[in-house]
């Protein structure tokens, strides 16, 4: 009876842990505003519920936080310039996502994305990148709070819009609010990294990823921008601040 009872004891305990490890493996997610004005972020998840409903009002100085079980994947983006009724009915200056406030598809570019893939089965990483693939809206930053390993910030901190090309930007009532990815403004082989220049040999920087590059090291600025931009973290939460101060 008594080596029934340990063996009893040792599973219990092992039990717990197990649970313990599953809890404490979840992944909390703080969204904050730092903007003057009230950003309505996005979200799309690739294997279960969005984040926060897909869509939420974010007023400037406020956070929120949600949590992301183990093996999550999937993005935020921050949309300006909304009008919603009621009904969660509307639309979005930028980054719109087919005029309803919970996103249940990724934001009209150009917008500005903040990318996850979090540990599970696979793998004990966490890996994160901000990209500017699709373009800029809004400036955005992630900070991995707590993990271990590499666990680099990534963003884009400086006002890509002030120093925005003519030819790519997006104009309302006569205001800068958007800068176009030179893919979506030219839509050629060179720019998109498509056809023959599909792969990371023949898809070099150009003169405007170069020009997002050099204002926003930390973040993706082509399609094969991994090197130096895709980050890792172990055991990690993430701080994801709209209009960061610094990095």
């Amino acid at each position: 009876m008594a080596i029934f009872s340990r063996v009893y004891l040792v599973l219990f305990l092992f039990n717990l842990l197990s649970l313990g490890t599953i809890f404490v493996s979840a992944t909390q997610f703080t969204l904050q505003n730092h903007c003057s004005f009230t950003v309505w972020p996005g979200s799309l998840s690739g294997n279960s519920a969005a984040l926060g409903d897909g869509g939420f009002a974010l007023p400037p100085g406020s956070s929120a936080q949600y949590q992301a079980p183990p093996g999550w994947s999937g993005r935020f983006w921050g949309r300006t310039g909304c009008t919603f009724d009621n009904s969660g009915s509307g639309k979005c200056i930028t980054g719109d996502c087919d005029g309803v406030l919970k996103c249940t598809g990724g934001g009209a570019p150009p917008v500005t994305l903040v990318e996850f893939t979090i540990a599970g089965e696979s793998s004990d990483k966490d890996f994160y990148d901000v990209s500017l693939v699709d373009g800029y809206n809004v400036a955005l930053g992630v900070k991995a709070v707590g993990g271990t390993g590499d666990c680099q910030y990534a963003g884009c901190v400086t006002d890509l819009n002030t120093n925005c090309p003519t030819e790519l930007r997006v104009m309302d009532s006569g205001s800068i609010v958007a800068c176009k990815s030179a893919c979506a403004a030219f839509n050629s082989p060179e720019f998109c990294c498509t056809g023959d220049h599909a792969t990371p040999q023949t898809c070099s920087p150009t003169q405007y990823s170069e020009m997002f590059k050099n204002a926003c090291p930390t973040a993706y600025s082509y399609a094969y921008d991994d090197a130096s931009s895709t980050r890792t973290c172990s055991g990690s939460d993430y701080l994801i601040t709209f209009c960061p101060t610094e990095s």
